[in-house]
């Protein structure tokens, strides 16, 4: 779903993971300007990535995008120096608009 609105916004160069690990080896591998993160993950969970990320490049731009409402996980995350959490579900629109706020 990312990919299809990345593509769709014109972007191109886009690398997708399957689990924790693999989105933490093309991390390494591809070093994206920015980095959308669900938390849940199949393997290491998406908090659990966004500390390794954190560990390799700390400046690196973080949107997690999660249907987890909890005050505690939005300080966690914002504790980690994420950019935004974006909700899910959300529209092409929303999606948009945070990638105008990107750039």
């Amino acid at each position: 779903m990312i990919k299809t609105m990345l593509v769709k916004l014109g972007h191109e160069d886009i690398a997708e993971a399957e689990n924790g690990s693999e989105a933490i080896k093309h991390f390494t591998e591809f070093k994206p300007d920015v980095v959308f993160l669900d938390l849940i993950l199949p393997g290491k969970s998406g908090m659990g990535v966004l500390e390794d990320l954190r560990n390799v490049a700390p400046k690196t731009r973080v949107v997690v995008i999660t249907a987890v409402d909890q005050q505690e996980i939005d300080r966690q995350l914002s504790d980690k120096g994420i950019h935004t959490i974006l909700r899910k579900p959300f529209s092409f629109g929303d999606f948009k608009a945070l990638i105008a706020s990107l750039t």
